[in-house]
């Protein structure tokens, strides 16, 4: 087989352990995200590309690459960054690694939940300024989780029912936005779905999980954040562009949304500067699968899904 595999971006040392195993020439990027002339000039000649969500993977860059790329496997559950209809038209399977980072992704969600109803980062960035403080009833009170508060998950796919199951063991009323997933009777049993509109009205804390297509591009938006109580919070570690930013940032100077926490941004990485002026709104840097296993696992299950094409099998997770 002539042509070489593109990373585009340097893996865990696990991931290019396995991507070395192939036994085929390798480019290889570098921590930071690739600019498109590199993207084009290291596609050329391909016959497979890891790519990251960072990296738009165009009709462009599949035509660099030309007629020999057999497999774009994408480092991420969404692949929002891949023109997945361009790819099929040349032919190009197009892959992605659910699954593996689903426990990672719910663990951070609910270290969010916990940081906005709790007021934790505000009370960290308290302490660092140095302020003379005595404790008092009304110091930094925040939402109690386990006092009948209800969680509502907007997207009840792998990663919202792993996020149902850890809201659980907080006591926390769950709800869902109706799902074609099969559940067995308990989980099914324990969660209440709901058409969106009444879950954001019903909910004191939302949280997103569904994936960035045009029909959820700013599924959160004025008219929804309307309808949540004026004491909600908002969790996101979809994708950035579910959430109208200039919406949110609306309700919440005006006082018509509790707080927010936001592990995704509309341009990442550039984060909007009022959003870092807000003390009620915890941010994190798309640190979701953030964990050493599942950063791990994700780029082997990548690179896996490259093995099977190139030996002419089916990939392993197919999107295209």
């Amino acid at each position: 087989m002539t042509g070489h595999v593109y990373v585009t971006r340097l893996l865990t040392d696990d991931g290019m352990a396995a991507v070395a195993a192939l036994g085929l020439p390798v480019v290889v990027g570098q921590e930071e995200p690739p600019t498109t002339a590199e993207l084009l000039r290291d596609a050329a000649g391909a016959v497979a590309i890891v790519s990251t969500l960072t990296d738009r993977v165009d009709a462009a860059v599949l035509d660099a690459a030309g007629a020999g790329l057999q497999v774009v496997a994408n480092v991420a559950v969404g692949y929002d960054n891949v023109d997945v209809a361009a790819a099929r038209a040349r032919g190009v399977a197009v892959t992605n690694t659910p699954g593996v980072l689903d426990g990672a992704t719910a663990d951070l969600t609910m270290g969010l939940v916990l940081a906005a109803a709790r007021r934790i980062a505000e009370g960290d960035r308290f302490l660092r300024t140095g302020t003379p403080w005595v404790w008092g009833p009304r110091m930094l009170v925040g939402l109690d989780l386990s006092a009948g508060a209800t969680l509502g998950i907007v997207g009840y796919g792998r990663i919202g029912r792993a996020v149902a199951r850890r809201a659980r063991a907080f006591d926390l009323r769950v709800l869902a936005t109706p799902t074609r997933a099969e559940l067995d009777p308990a989980e099914r049993a324990a969660v209440e779905f709901r058409e969106l509109p009444e879950l954001l009205a019903a909910s004191d804390v939302v949280t997103l999980h569904c994936p960035l297509t045009p029909q959820t591009h700013h599924l959160v938006d004025d008219a929804a954040l309307a309808r949540m109580q004026p004491t909600a919070l908002l969790v996101n570690t979809a994708r950035g562009g579910v959430v109208d930013t200039d919406a949110l940032v609306r309700a919440l100077t005006e006082g018509r949304l509790g707080g927010a926490a936001l592990d995704v941004f509309e341009d990442e990485p550039h984060v909007d500067p009022r959003l870092l002026a807000l003390p009620q709104v915890v941010l994190t840097p798309h640190l979701g699968s953030a964990g050493a296993r599942t950063r791990s696992a994700m780029c082997g299950l990548a690179v896996d899904n490259v093995a099977a094409v190139l030996a002419g099998r089916p990939p392993l997770n197919p999107v295209a």
